[in-house]
């Protein structure tokens, strides 16, 4: 039996059957969708059925650690080259690493996301005879990331990995379609496992705005998230200024920071309308304090700050790319456009200037959301994906997947 040494004696959970070894992977756990969705893994999956471990690499210059502002209670193991840098000699430094420790750790499952931690995991997994390798794309990089010539270079080594890989994860079907219609794995390899969260209680409205200095009247619009290239900023900016015309108290917050954080001449151009929060851990009092999130990306796997709105009882505007229609029901919890300031402005004032369909919207939102993307929602698919890799290897009965 080739997987028998898999099995050890005395690691076992309830019933006799072996404890299901899984190591997950990830580049780094910056503040971001990804690292929301292990931590929520980490904390989730049942101890007894399942020894579970994470290894991840160090946030960059600039980002903020999911870990120490809003997970220090989950344990880690550190490989610094696992960084988001590509770095040939750090690179295979981590590939040597990982490989390491799968061997001394021997998981059934090495499960990975993120690019970085998808192509040095999965490539370690086969070098450590790791009997099942397992990718989550929690979105792609199919465009709006690089040029043309290096796009194909990317899709190129997404498809190599995925001939290495048992099963594939996306986040949403969307995701799932496009990386399939690129060739990335075959549409069988694919579980779709939309991401789960959960927010902390959050203040009162009035205490939501001193606590973050905002002025306790007039509409708040706000952006949470990197800000980077992908996440179109310049777009979030052409919106305020596009909004302001029609609604001119309306003010727009940004959480979050990246390299293209608005400098004092873009907070001037709009007359102070625009502030800046920073990283924030309790992100929950920003979304108390606004009256709806505005997303302007041109490329998005789903979302997980449009899901935290939701749950914060907020509708969304929203540019219509990768899985956000399945996070916002265009018309029913928050508005969809193309990647357009025009449009997403025009719809942007029509929530300012309707309390009425905004509370509805936000109100719908936030039922939906807590029925389709809580925190025990994502542990439950996981773990039953795992149970069916467990029983169709023969190491767990298969009555097991019939819980």
């Amino acid at each position: 039996m080739p997987n028998a040494p898999y099995a050890h004696p005395g690691r076992t959970g309830a019933g006799g059957f072996p404890r299901l070894r899984v190591m997950r992977v990830i580049t780094r756990m910056n503040i971001g969708g990804p690292a929301v969705q292990v931590s929520a893994l980490v904390r989730g999956l049942d101890p007894v059925r399942f020894d579970h471990r994470l290894f991840t690499g160090n946030v960059g210059p600039g980002e903020a650690d999911h870990l120490q502002e809003r997970a220090p209670d989950i344990p880690v193991r550190r490989i610094p080259a696992l960084g988001r840098a590509v770095r040939p000699t750090d690179d295979v430094r981590g590939l040597y690493e990982l490989a390491r420790a799968m061997r001394r750790f021997r998981p059934h499952i090495v499960h990975t996301h993120t690019a970085k931690a998808g192509a040095l995991g999965r490539s370690a997994a086969v070098l450590a005879r790791v009997p099942v390798r397992v990718h989550t794309f929690h979105g792609h990089l199919l465009h709006g990331y690089f040029s043309p010539a290096r796009t194909r270079v990317v899709v190129g080594a997404e498809r190599a990995l995925a001939a290495l890989s048992d099963r594939l994860v996306a986040v949403g079907g969307r995701v799932r379609d496009d990386l399939v219609a690129a060739g990335v794995g075959r549409a069988a390899q694919y579980a779709v496992v939309p991401p789960g969260t959960a927010l902390l209680p959050a203040p009162e409205r009035a205490e939501a705005r001193r606590l973050l200095g905002l002025p306790q009247d007039g509409p708040v619009v706000a952006y949470v998230g990197r800000i980077t290239g992908i996440k179109r900023p310049d777009r979030f900016l052409a919106v305020a200024r596009e909004v302001r015309r029609a609604v001119p108290e309306a003010l727009f917050v940004m959480c979050g920071e990246g390299e293209l954080t608005p400098g004092p001449a873009a907070i001037a151009e709009l007359g102070g309308a625009l502030r800046l929060l920073g990283w924030r851990a309790d992100v929950e009092t920003v979304y108390a304090a606004a009256d709806l999130v505005l997303l302007t990306s041109d490329n998005e796997g789903m979302p997980v700050s449009l899901i935290e709105a939701g749950l914060a009882g907020l509708p969304a505007v929203a540019t219509d790319v990768g899985s956000v229609a399945e996070v916002v029901l265009d018309g029913k919890t928050g508005l969809l456009a193309a990647p357009s300031h025009t449009a997403l402005a025009r719809h942007t004032v029509r929530l300012l200037q309707d309390e009425g369909l905004r509370r509805e919207m936000g109100s719908r939102a936030r039922e939906l959301n807590a029925l389709r993307f809580g925190a025990q929602r994502l542990v439950a698919d996981t773990e039953d994906l795992y149970t069916s890799i467990a029983v169709a290897r023969g190491w767990w009965p298969a009555s097991l997947s019939e819980r």
